[in-house]
């Protein structure tokens, strides 16, 4: 059969053009698709992915650094906070206290906070420690009607930022009116172990 060259030149012109659109579509598709990830949208992401979580209640063991540095008019104790997980994790801020008599009820106000030490993040590594300074006035000092002074038998502690509390052991005289005065204090968490009669 004899061959037209006008004809097949055309096919060939025909299949060279279709490649060159062909190509240039993918090279219009590929960089979109590298733009839709940012440098710094992905750097963020890994950065937050590894910072350190929250310090729940159940990463951690509340304990009380004895014994208490006594002075005119109040009792100061180290109040420790041990991360006992397997992983980092972050505490900022105050904890929550309360004193309680038998059958864990609550008496008088929660602790009141004191803004002696500035408010820091601290990070604790695994069976690191922290604590804050809890200051316990002489509730004797106090009118009785408004005190209502009886014997507690430990604190109710909330980590900061946490609705879980662990209870700790310890003997007190407290004020039990729920509307009385505020005799116990709290500073912010700081890094380190607290150690009694040197830590403030």
């Amino acid at each position: 059969m004899t061959s037209i060259p006008g004809i097949v030149k055309t096919r060939k012109f025909q299949v060279i053009s279709a490649a060159v659109v062909a190509a240039g579509a993918v090279a219009a598709v590929v960089p979109a698709v590298g733009a839709s990830a940012s440098p710094t949208t992905a750097a963020a992401r890994a950065a937050s992915a590894a910072a350190p979580a929250h310090c729940a209640t159940s990463a951690l063991e509340v304990w009380l650094g004895t014994p208490g540095d006594g002075s005119a008019g109040h009792v100061a104790y180290e109040l420790e906070m041990s991360n006992i997980s397997k992983s980092s994790c972050t505490l900022y801020g105050y904890p929550g206290v309360s004193a309680y008599g038998p059958g864990i009820v609550q008496y008088g106000q929660p602790a009141g906070r004191s803004a002696a030490d500035p408010e820091k993040t601290v990070t604790l590594a695994p069976g690191a420690t922290a604590h804050v300074l809890l200051t316990i006035a002489d509730v004797s000092v106090y009118p009785p009607s408004t005190c209502g002074a009886k014997n507690a038998v430990g604190l109710k502690v909330y980590p900061p930022n946490d609705t879980t509390a662990q209870d700790v052991p310890l003997n007190l005289a407290a004020c039990s009116n729920k509307k009385g005065p505020v005799y116990m204090t709290v500073r912010p968490t700081v890094a380190g172990a607290g150690i009694p009669g040197y830590s403030f």
